[in-house]
């Protein structure tokens, strides 16, 4: 299993701290409304706070962006933003009917930070999954996951998963990373939130 947070050079510790920076100043001015100095200043001072009272664990990035399977990526996150929005709303308007659901654990392929975070991430913003846990030791997601009938179902959300990653790793990943996504996945036993969730 790959080290988690492999050493940084002062390089790229210099590139992380001047991404968070941004990063932060971005979503300050984003919560205002308003593009102005002033929102920047504040932000700016926000987000050297942030930084220096909260500091971020260090994250290698050892991959590169590629044009094309981003591009894939975006586009199948959009397409699985609308059919998610979709059900779920179909699931709010079948009066007396009750939604099963699931604790599923996916185990990834790449285990580090970076991947774990980005993976959690897209997982969460489409609507009808959750992630309630990330094991960091095991590089395993615990997801919850609404409309969940049959086992079937749960190991089709799995494959559903490390396909999710496989996209990612493909945009952004290392050629280590992306060899990694050639092994088997990870074997992982029906958990009793599995059998639960189904069965009910």
């Amino acid at each position: 299993m790959e080290q988690p947070n492999p050493p940084l050079t002062p390089r790229d510790r210099r590139r992380n701290k001047v991404t968070a920076v941004i990063g932060l100043i971005v979503v300050w001015v984003l919560l205002w409304g308003t593009l102005s100095w002033a929102n920047i200043l504040s932000g700016l001072v926000v987000a050297l706070i942030v930084l220096a009272v909260f500091p971020l664990p260090p994250v290698k990035f050892s991959g590169r962006v590629r044009l094309l399977p981003s591009l894939r990526f975006v586009l199948r996150f959009f397409y699985d933003l609308v059919v998610a929005s979709a059900e779920i709303a179909w699931l709010a308007l079948r009066f007396g009917h009750t939604p099963r659901s699931a604790i599923i654990a996916v185990p990834l392929r790449v285990t580090s930070d970076l991947n774990l975070t980005l993976t959690a991430e897209a997982l969460s913003l489409v609507p009808g999954s959750l992630i309630l846990e990330v094991d960091r030791s095991t590089g395993t997601l615990y997801v919850h996951v609404i409309n969940v009938r049959s086992r079937e179902e749960v190991e089709r959300f799995r494959r559903s998963v490390l396909e999710l990653e496989a996209r990612i790793v493909n945009a952004i990943g290392s050629p280590e990373e992306r060899r990694r996504l050639a092994e088997p996945a990870p074997h992982t036993p029906s958990t009793a939130a599995d059998v639960e969730g189904a069965a009910r």
